[in-house]
Formats: structure tokens, C-alpha cells, sequence
């Protein structure tokens, strides 16, 4: 029976052991579906360098002025190795750091940090924060974290809407507003964030927001920027309707449209390039948030810049976000393939920065 009992004993080892590496299969296999691909976003990325860094690589234009950076932004997240910070962050800026030395995209990719860029800077200095301003892509949500920083509110429900956009009344400083030392001790050592979008919903978000829907506070779109672009642009000139996207697309597409511009007040926010506002491969930013995930961008810029604790993104509604192809497609179904090329051709920097993909409809 001692026999027996040992063989016994030897099965249940012999059994344990096929158990435990069935267990470390199954471990290894999982790990190894989980980091095949850290981004999980979908959008077209450049291979990871865990080596690098994120600062853009200087380079040094006539006549633009550039403020590299001194030290590394005091948010939380960048106190250690910067391989801590989520992967799909740290291809994003390895990503602009790539495009921004192609020489090809230079002029695509370069701006100068005017008064133009730095208007659309707003400034948290109690929390050492800077937060360029990409209009539709969310940005009323994001001044309102602001202006609660800067302690006009204590609440982001207790902002009025009226108020968020008064630049008299918000309590945020743009960094325009500060000296030539000022302006460069803040770009060297704040943290720095901002919002991107792809380039053609962006657009359509604009042409719905302020020829369509039309705010009331906003008429001039509406009755002066939209009869000087179908003055402009629109082919069957005998059409009386108002405002058509083919027109829009073909004003902004034209290599010559400043023309139009200067007479609109030159320099039109809410559909111009990340480049003209932003100047992301001038200034190093710390972080570049997409609209499509925010609801991962949001919670995680807040921590980066250390704030997490004092307050938190509002709410956004589900599907907000997501990137609907069906509408882009909508919209650019009935538009000549030449129109849209001059229009991508314009907007080609902001694609390749942040890693949008060349739309499938202008391959076809």
C-alpha cells in the first residue's frame, strides 16, 4: 500500500507540474496579444523609439523666433523616465518630432511664433499650464478647467457660457499678454498641451457651427464671410442658396485664399491649420491630445500636469468623439477629386504631425 500511496503522490506532482506550465502558456501567450500593439487608437503611427525623447529637434529659421525648451514641465507624470509615460503618448510626439525634421514638409510643418500664436496660448501660472486653443475640438470644456484653476470659479457648473469665451471676464491671460522674458521663461518651463482633431471632420465641425447653425452672436459669418466666398468661389453663379460646402472646400483649398482673408480680418481660428495656431514643432509640447480619445486623453493630461486632484474634465456625451467616416465621406461625395487634393494639399501638415491618415475616398 506504501507503493501505491507513492505513485499516488507522484501523479498528483506530475499533474501539478503540466498544470503550471499549461498556466505560464496561456501567461505568455496574453502578454504577448496584449503589446503587439500599443496603439489602440487606430491612427497611422511611426514605429516606437523607446530612446527618445520628446523634444522636437531644434531647428533654427530666419527671421521666427524659437524658445527651446530648459528643463522638463513640472507635471507629475514627467518626474521619472519618460518610458513611464503611456506608449501611445510617447509615439505621438515621437511621431512630430519625425515630421518636423522632414524637409519635404517644412513648409507645411513650420510657422513663426507670431503674436497670432501666442494669442492663442492661455496661461495658468498658479499651476505652472499653458493650453493652445484649436477651436472645435472641444475647447470651451478645456477653458473651463482653466479658468477654475485660475481661481475665477470654484466650480466648472458655476461658469456661465456667456463668460467662458469674455476674455474680459474668464480670468485667463493670454501669453501675449506677458514680456519677451516672461513669455520664454513660461514656454521653457510650463506644461504644455493641446487638442488635435482630424483635419476634415475639424472642417466640417466649422462649416456646420458657423454657416449652418449660425450663432446669433456670430452673424457676420453668415452675412458677410459666406457672400464673399460664393462671390469667390461659387461656380453656377445663377445658384441662390446659401453657403455650400463644395464653396467652402474651394476657398480653402486655394493657394490664394490670404487674398480673401485679409478682407475677412485675416487669419480666421476655426479653420485654419494646427500649425498657424499652435506652432507645434517651434514650441515643445508636453502632451498632444486627439478628440477621438479623449475620454483616456482628458484624465490622463490632467495628471500629467498634476492637477488630476483639483479638478476634472466635464462629462462627454458617448460618441461625441468617435470619428464618423460616414459623414466625411457624405459631405466630400458630391466635391471634384481636384478641389479636395488642393484642399488635403493645404491641410497635409496637420495629417501628418498627428498621424491622421490620408482620406480613403482621395486614393480612390
Amino acid at each position: 500500500w506504501l507503493t501505491s500511496d507513492n505513485m499516488h503522490h507522484q501523479w498528483l506532482l506530475l499533474a501539478a507540474c503540466f498544470w503550471v506550465i499549461f498556466m505560464f502558456m496561456v501567461a505568455s501567450k496574453f502578454i504577448t496579444l496584449t503589446f503587439k500593439d500599443p496603439d489602440g487608437y487606430g491612427a497611422k503611427q511611426e514605429p516606437l523609439i523607446l530612446t527618445a525623447v520628446t523634444k522636437v529637434e531644434e531647428v533654427h529659421v530666419p527671421g521666427e523666433k524659437h524658445w527651446p525648451e530648459e528643463s522638463q514641465p513640472t507635471g507629475k507624470a514627467f518626474s521619472g523616465n519618460l518610458i513611464r509615460q503611456p506608449l501611445v503618448h510617447m509615439e505621438r510626439l515621437e511621431l512630430l518630432r519625425n515630421v518636423c525634421r522632414d524637409a519635404a514638409l517644412r513648409d507645411l510643418s513650420h510657422t513663426t511664433v507670431s503674436k497670432f500664436v501666442l494669442d492663442r496660448i492661455f496661461v495658468c501660472d498658479k499651476h505652472k499650464i499653458l493650453f493652445c486653443q484649436t477651436p472645435k475640438v472641444g475647447n470651451t470644456q478645456w477653458k473651463k478647467v482653466l479658468i477654475v484653476l485660475n481661481g475665477a470659479f470654484s466650480s466648472i457648473e458655476e461658469i456661465p457660457e456667456n463668460i467662458v469665451h469674455d476674455h474680459e471676464k474668464n480670468g485667463l491671460p493670454r501669453l501675449s499678454s506677458f514680456s519677451d522674458s516672461e513669455i520664454k521663461k513660461r514656454l521653457n518651463l510650463y506644461f504644455k498641451f493641446f487638442i488635435v482633431r482630424d483635419p476634415f471632420e475639424r472642417l466640417i465641425s466649422a462649416f456646420k457651427d458657423k454657416f449652418v447653425h449660425n450663432p446669433r452672436f456670430e452673424p457676420w459669418y453668415r452675412h458677410e464671410i459666406a457672400p464673399g466666398i460664393i462671390r469667390k468661389y461659387r461656380k453656377n453663379r445663377t445658384e441662390t442658396k446659401g453657403l455650400q460646402f463644395e464653396d467652402f472646400v474651394r476657398y480653402l483649398g486655394d493657394p490664394n485664399h490670404r487674398w480673401l482673408d485679409v478682407q475677412f480680418g485675416d487669419h480666421i481660428i476655426h479653420w485654419v491649420t494646427y500649425v498657424e495656431l499652435c506652432a507645434p514643432c517651434e514650441i515643445t509640447y508636453s502632451v498632444i491630445g486627439h478628440h477621438e480619445t479623449l475620454e483616456d486623453d482628458a484624465p490622463y493630461i490632467l495628471k500629467a500636469a498634476g492637477i488630476d486632484h483639483l479638478v476634472s474634465y466635464p462629462t462627454i456625451p458617448p460618441g461625441i468623439t468617435v470619428y464618423n467616416r460616414t459623414k466625411v465621406e457624405r459631405y466630400f461625395s458630391g466635391i471634384s477629386k481636384r478641389d479636395i487634393r488642393r484642399l488635403y494639399a493645404r491641410f497635409e501638415g496637420d495629417f501628418k504631425l498627428f498621424g491622421y491618415r490620408e482620406p480613403d475616398f482621395l486614393l480612390n
